[in-house]
């Protein structure tokens, strides 16, 4: 990201309030992660994304509160739906309860920066945004890791494939869409960005099934729950059309 930043020539230059406004978002993306990675540690990836997918409720709710408007009806129910489909594609397990935990706490905590970030584009350029909130997650996660005693020789030996996965997650996987997230909020509220990254439920599982041979049967109630996610986010494209009045 330093490199694309360099690139592009841009100013990064920061007010005091705007360097603890990002600080305050990166150390939200730090616990994001460990919350989101421990979740799939203790339990697997099916369960992680079901739990995953209440980050429509919590933005619903806290998209209205940070931006000071009335809570809309219809984004509530569609959260619903959302978690009820996710359900319904993953059959989660109440004996992964510390990963359905983790998991809705790494959804809580993306509704949370992603809101904020809807606010901080108005003031900033996304790549700019982008670059300090990781920096800034970065270097809360290495406090945590020497203060969990983690960082060790063990820690920094990786092999050749890792340095594969590392690489496509940090740049294809995190930098890229990252940036274009933030950017996208110009466009559309964190909320509508909230609900179509619901589909990373679907791609999860047909991916940990290829990558990590999670097997698990796609029955017909995978393919009716993609069908109620995709309804959901045109329902919601459909509903924002009509409330406010405007021609397809």
């Amino acid at each position: 990201m330093a490199i694309y930043l360099m690139y592009i020539r841009a100013n990064i230059r920061l007010t005091t309030r705007h360097a603890l406004q990002l600080l305050g978002v990166g150390l939200i993306i730090c616990v994001h992660w460990l919350c989101f990675y421990g979740a799939i540690k203790v339990s697997n990836v099916s369960v992680t994304m079901a739990a995953f997918s209440t980050g429509t409720l919590f933005t619903a709710i806290t998209e209205p509160l940070f931006f000071k408007r009335r809570i809309i009806w219809y984004e509530l129910l569609i959260g619903l739906i959302i978690i009820g489909a996710i359900c319904l594609i993953f059959s989660v397990e109440i004996k992964y309860g510390m990963g359905i935990f983790l998991g809705v706490a790494a959804a809580f905590t993306a509704s949370l920066f992603s809101v904020m970030n809807g606010l901080l584009i108005k003031k900033m350029t996304s790549p700019v945004i982008s670059f300090y909130e990781l920096s800034f997650a970065l270097v809360g996660l290495s406090i945590y890791l020497l203060a969990t005693h983690n960082f060790s020789e063990a820690f920094f030996r990786i092999s050749n494939s890792d340095w594969i996965y590392l690489s496509l997650l940090s740049g294809i996987c995190t930098v890229f869409p990252f940036i274009a997230s933030v950017n996208l909020m110009k466009h559309l509220s964190p909320y509508t960005i909230n609900l179509t990254v619901n589909l990373e439920g679907v791609y999860g599982i047909i991916l940990a099934g290829f990558l990590f041979h999670e097997h698990k049967e796609l029955s017909w109630t995978f393919y009716y729950g993609v069908l109620i996610i995709l309804s959901a986010i045109f329902l919601n494209a459909f509903l924002k059309q009509k409330m406010s009045g405007k021609k397809p």
